[in-house]
């Protein structure tokens, strides 16, 4: 692996209008926020997904060149895009960064992490199954569900309107993380932002 290597960022949620708003679909958010960071459109790839290449950084030799990429596939079934788009772009694994949503951590908090399990989320079962483990993960807190709401229709829920009010300060967030996780390392992205 090397700086020259690209880097593919996974925004996991499901495609269409009326997904748009929902928790499960908090990866989409940051996607877009980071595809409008780098100053690029999303546009259609053979890869089944929604791609826009940029820069990340610094200008100069600090910068890395970066994929976002948004799966046009249901959240279930992620891998196939993933691995299409790895191979197309020529992506190492340990370049791969899921952004995706997490019902044990409070909403707003983030962790990221390289490897681990899917914690039963259909998106990561779909990429690890098709990659393996070791790609990192930045989780986007949404909280468990209220009463006995069930886990399924709580992520296809649009947040709250209490959670929207706060919702484009911790997609931002999520956006500073994953950037620093590209620029930085994912030690200096962890100590900043895993609350």
């Amino acid at each position: 692996m090397s700086d020259a290597d690209p880097w593919l960022v996974l925004g996991l949620g499901n495609p269409g209008p009326e997904y748009a708003g929902n928790r499960h679909n908090v990866g989409f958010m940051v996607a877009d926020l980071l595809a409008e960071r780098m100053g690029g459109r999303f546009k259609a790839h053979k890869a089944r997904a929604q791609v826009v290449e940029g820069r990340c950084g610094p200008p100069g030799p600090g910068s890395r060149r970066v994929v976002v990429a948004k799966p046009s596939s249901y959240m279930n079934v992620s891998g196939g895009p993933t691995t299409a788009l790895r191979d197309f772009f020529k992506v190492p694994v340990a370049n791969i960064i899921a952004i995706h949503d997490e019902l044990d951590i409070d909403y707003g908090a983030l962790r990221l992490k390289l490897g681990g399990g899917d914690n039963g989320h259909n998106g990561l079962k779909s990429i690890t199954k098709s990659l393996g483990a070791e790609y990192h993960r930045v989780r986007f807190g949404i909280g468990r569900p209220p009463g006995r709401m069930q886990v399924a229709d709580f992520v296809l829920k649009d947040f709250s309107s209490a959670e929207r009010r706060e919702l484009d300060y911790f997609v931002d967030r999520a956006a500073d993380a994953v950037e620093t996780l590209i620029v930085d390392g994912l030690e200096r992205a962890q100590s900043t932002y895993n609350t």
